[in-house]
């Protein structure tokens, strides 16, 4: 019989064991709580004190059932709720090696959900500790849901600066909110009304976090046919609209019937069809779109319903929708080409992404760790000889002071010419070059057609203002000629 000491030891271990579990596993607060859990001093390494918090619930919950009182029928009053608690943090521990097992056996798969067998045991083991069959089911697509979340954005989003601390912070948030029981009792599947709006400049993984916000949300797991009812990886939907020509746009979002227009052959089925109830469409570079195609996205945020060009037929929308741009919203809400109503309907969630010179001025290890992940994607394994290497050449060329302009995504290619060349030689940052240096060759040289300045004119105002019918109208050019330059210029000024 344990003691009165023992028990009330017991329960004040417990009341931590559920702060623990509804806390930010990307937070302080989380931090600080696992170290307490398993005993850790404070200089103790995350991944240590984790499994040391995962052991010591553990051992607990197996004293509770060497006294007869794992489970929930044990309980009464406040005691029941907080063990409740207890059981699930208890379970989903237990748990995590076959779920990111079945991640990437998921993702090899494809879009064809695959058998999981780890939730018909997490399904058993609830219900012998007193959860309903009904609750038991559904916790196994919670437990998923925030394995995959953890998952998506600890792996494709890594960096120990302050700024990617908060930004996985925030995105947790995104998929959670910032309280996962209320999550848990009134809006897991209601977030479809929650639009979330990436800002950042080119390169800083804006890709990378939409993806991991639409591969995150809660599928059902069908008991019967010991599967989840979908596959993660068709719940994400990606569209670039900068890559479509305006008359294209409003088919790549809703589908057309054959006939719609000249060149329809054939019925076409756009992004928001192919979405699946529990998935979420991410559009990139939202602020490239004209107003009309403004006002349709805003129809169907607003009334959830969407017709597809040529067609009277609605259809029904119940996905999430992530968008994304790297031009000034602000400057173009000013200047009347992004509509305020848009703007607030998809604002639901702000997120700036930081800016790579940015983590690496907050923390000196930033560079080193990145090229480092990047080597391991490349190589396919821990290569510590060949990243210090590569990080000697880059300190030497473009050096340490370097900004980085093209963030990440330029970084990942600055390695590979690493390894190709043994050295990486950047195009020139316009705003560190005087204005001989940035006049492009063939003008200087004297050999550029009048279509080539017209081209390279069109560019720099794109640059400046952020939108094609901007540059349209200083140019005193139709919409679909200034895109033309424009496009024609595009990574080619000399």
């Amino acid at each position: 019989m344990p003691s009165l000491k023992s028990i009330e030891r017991r329960f004040t271990f417990f009341r931590d064991v559920a702060r623990a579990a509804f806390a930010n596993p990307f937070g302080a607060e989380r931090s600080a709580l696992d170290r307490a859990l398993a005993g850790a001093e404070e200089g103790r390494a995350a991944r240590s004190a984790v499994e040391g918090m995962i052991a010591a619930v553990a051992r607990e919950v197996a004293a509770l059932e060497g006294e007869g009182l794992a489970n929930l029928r044990r309980y009464d009053g406040e005691t029941l709720e907080l063990m409740r608690v207890v059981f699930l943090f208890d379970a989903f521990h237990r748990f995590l090696v076959p779920m990111d097992r079945h991640i990437e056996d998921q993702i090899r798969a494809g879009p064809d959900p695959i058998p999981a067998p780890f939730a018909r045991e997490a399904v058993d083991w609830l219900a012998r500790r007193g959860f309903s069959s009904e609750a038991s089911v559904r916790y196994a697509g919670v437990f998923f849901q925030l394995r995959r979340a953890y998952y998506f954005i600890a792996r494709e989003l890594i960096g120990a600066s302050p700024s990617m601390r908060a930004f996985r912070e925030r995105l947790w948030q995104n998929v959670f909110t910032r309280d996962v029981r209320w999550y848990d009792r009134y809006l897991s599947d209601r977030m479809e009304d929650f639009s979330t709006l990436l800002l950042g400049e080119t390169g800083t993984g804006k890709g990378a976090a939409a993806a991991a916000i639409g591969r995150s949300g809660y599928i059902p797991y069908d008991a019967r046919a010991g599967r989840f009812k979908e596959s993660f990886t068709r719940a994400f939907n990606a569209l670039n609209l900068s890559q479509f020509p305006e008359t294209l746009i409003e088919s790549e979002l809703f589908g057309h019937r054959r006939g719609a227009f000249t060149g329809a052959t054939e019925r076409h089925e756009g992004v928001f069809a192919r979405c699946s109830p529990h998935g979420a469409i991410f559009l990139d570079e939202i602020g490239e779109v004209a107003e009309p195609v403004q006002v349709k996205l805003l129809q169907v945020l607003q009334e959830r319903r969407f017709s597809p060009v040529g067609s009277r037929e609605t259809h029904r929308f119940s996905g999430r929708v992530i968008a994304a741009t790297n031009r000034p919203l602000d400057a173009l809400r000013r200047a009347g080409r992004f509509r305020d109503d848009f703007y607030y309907r998809l604002c639901s969630d702000v997120i700036v992404v930081p800016t790579l010179r940015e983590r690496i001025a907050e923390h000196a290890e930033e560079l080193p760790t990145l090229v480092r992940e990047i080597l391991v994607r490349i190589t396919g394994g821990e290569a510590p000889d060949l990243a210090e290497d590569v990080l000697a050449r880059l300190a030497k060329h473009p050096g340490r002071a370097y900004t980085w302009p093209g963030n990440v995504r330029e970084l990942e290619q600055a390695v590979r010419q690493t390894l190709l060349a043994g050295a990486y030689a950047p195009r020139p940052n316009r705003g560190d070059e005087s204005d001989s240096a940035r006049m492009p060759v063939g003008w200087r040289d004297g050999v550029w057609t009048a279509t080539d300045v017209l081209a390279a004119y069109c560019r720099r105002l794109y640059d400046r203002f952020g939108s094609y019918e901007e540059v349209a109208r200083r140019a005193r050019l139709d919409r679909r000629t200034a895109k033309k330059y424009v496009l024609a210029q595009t990574g080619d000024d000399a």
